[in-house]
Parts: structure tokens; C-alpha cells; sequence
């Protein structure tokens, strides 16, 4: 039994990419038995809107995906967040970084800098040099103290996965839990045995697997699946036409068709025209998998009904 769990950020509406990989996601848990969870990343309070979580759960249930329990609010967990944290800061674990992102960004092209990755820079200040910034007003971050450069992994689609890390953020500097603490965090406490999300976010996860190890967490697997690409070869988007589940609705298609077709672009066996997750469940295998990004045809963003 291997529990699984969706992620999205309420953000807007989900899109075919989004709702292809809470498909895989959902097979994958109850293929093997275990619960699903729906979880709102809702962190951001610029960005998150609850208006757009009402819509993601009602696309989810009408294509046919279920959850276990009620919807998981990461806003309803910040506390829960903060009391870890401080645990850590507690050990040694962390300390406070006062530099912008434009300094991080210059002194990554150093000739000594690694390109997206945190030189340390805040790591051994002194009282009196963090006394200094903060005279100047500038917000710190707290930042986890990682202790190792590089972490491995084998991904169940991807492979051996080996990446570098740098000192995590875990507050950002308004104040926010950053999404890698918080997630992290979130799997732990909900006993997810099995991430299944977009590869998008491969290069994040040996991040996360710092974060976990500093939090003496077991971690999940990770299955990490290709992007849904648009026509042009480019990540899909709305400007790309009618990618939402409103919209394929409105150009004629059903859930069930919508459904068949998604899951053969993810590599699944499914010859029948229209199908719903749940019919899925027996004939879902991770070995067929595709490796590949989909390529999304041109006629299903136009406004008529792709042919299946």
C-alpha cells in the first residue's frame, strides 16, 4: 500500500497538464491500495485565491477523481510549520540570510559561483555583520545549514537522479514557510509513500531530501513524469488554446473522452474511445509509463472535440 496525494496551488484553473498528472498520481495510489490525498498549496497569499480552490476540487470530482478525507490547507498548517522550524533553529540547524536575490544572482556568476545555487554568504556572520543589515532594513530569510553538497535518489520514471544543494530556504523574508519546508513537511505528516508529479520539479527534490534528512524524515519515492508540451514544443499554457476542463466541455468533449485520452498519453493501454479513472485502476502499471513529454495535437486546443 503506497499512499499518494495531489498538489496544486489555487492559482487559477487546472489545465489538461495538471489534471494528466493528478490522473497517474490517483492510479498509482489506488492501484496499489493506498489513500489519496488533495492538498492546496495555498501559502501564497498573493497568488492563492479561494475562489480558484472551489474550481479545482469541482474539475477534479467532475473528472472523476476522488480524495481521501477533507482537502488539506497548508494555510490551516503554519503553526504546525513554524513549531518545526523552530526545532531546528533550536539544534544549530539554521541561521538568517540577508542578501537579495539580485546578489545571490551576481555572486552565482562569479567565476567560482554554481549557477542557481546559495554561495553561503550569510552563513558565518557576525553579530555585528548581521547587526549591520538589519540596521539597513533588510528582511533576512531563514535558511537551513546543509551539511551535505549533493543528494541522490532513484526515481521510478526518471532513474538515478544525483543533484547539488545549497542552504534551503525555510521562511522566506516576508515571512512565508517556504513551498520546499512546507511540502516536505506535508508528505511526512500525511504518510506519502509515492510523489508522482510533473519533472518540472526534478531539480527541486534534492532539496527536499535535505530538508527531510534534517528533519529525521523518511522520504517518499518520487516518480517525476514528463511535462504536457504545446504544439510549438513549449510548456502548455492557456494562451495555447482550450486547455482547461470548462473549455474542452464547451468544445464538445466528455470527461470520459477527455479521460482515455490522457491516459494514453501517459503511456497507459486504453483502446476504448471513452473511460473513467476508476476503470483504470486494475490496468494501471508504472512500467508503461511514458518517458517522453506529449506533444499536445492541434486539434484538441481548437474548438472542436478531438477524434478518439
Amino acid at each position: 500500500m503506497r499512499n499518494g496525494r495531489f498538489a496544486p496551488s489555487p492559482t487559477g484553473d487546472l489545465h489538461l497538464g495538471n489534471l494528466r498528472t493528478a490522473l497517474v498520481a490517483w492510479l498509482w495510489a489506488r492501484a496499489e491500495g493506498g489513500a489519496f490525498w488533495l492538498r492546496m498549496e495555498n501559502l501564497d497569499p498573493i497568488t492563492s485565491r479561494v475562489e480558484w480552490e472551489r474550481s479545482q476540487c469541482a474539475d477534479l470530482q467532475t473528472f472523476g477523481i476522488d480524495w481521501d478525507g477533507p482537502v488539506l490547507r497548508q494555510t490551516d498548517r503554519v503553526e504546525i510549520y513554524r513549531e518545526a522550524i523552530a526545532d531546528l533553529s533550536a539544534s544549530g540547524r539554521t541561521y538568517w540570510c540577508y542578501c537579495t536575490r539580485r546578489e545571490i544572482a551576481e555572486s552565482a556568476q562569479a567565476p567560482h559561483g554554481i549557477g542557481g545555487l546559495y554561495p553561503q554568504t550569510c552563513r558565518h556572520l557576525t553579530r555585528a555583520q548581521r547587526s549591520a543589515r538589519e540596521a539597513q532594513g533588510r528582511p533576512p530569510a531563514l535558511r537551513l545549514l546543509v551539511t551535505e553538497a549533493e543528494f541522490s535518489f532513484d526515481d521510478a520514471v526518471v532513474g538515478t537522479v544525483s543533484g547539488p544543494v545549497d542552504d534551503v530556504v525555510l521562511v522566506r523574508n516576508d515571512g512565508v514557510v517556504s513551498y520546499n519546508f512546507a511540502s516536505v513537511f506535508d508528505d511526512a505528516s500525511t504518510e506519502v509513500q509515492c510523489v508522482v508529479r510533473g519533472d518540472d520539479l526534478l531539480s527541486s527534490t534534492p532539496r527536499q531530501l535535505a530538508i527531510a534528512q534534517a528533519c529525521s524524515f523518511t522520504p517518499p519515492g518520487y516518480a517525476h513524469i514528463p511535462l504536457v508540451l504545446a504544439p510549438d514544443g513549449s510548456r502548455l499554457a492557456k494562451r495555447h488554446g482550450a486547455v482547461t476542463l470548462g473549455q474542452r466541455f464547451e468544445a464538445g468533449q466528455t470527461p470520459a473522452m477527455l479521460c482515455a485520452q490522457l491516459a494514453r498519453s501517459a503511456g497507459l493501454e486504453v483502446p476504448e474511445k471513452e473511460i473513467v479513472p476508476r476503470e483504470l485502476v486494475d490496468r494501471f502499471t508504472s512500467e508503461t509509463l511514458s518517458r517522453s513529454p506529449w506533444v499536445v495535437p492541434e486539434e484538441l486546443l481548437s474548438s472542436s472535440p478531438l477524434a478518439t
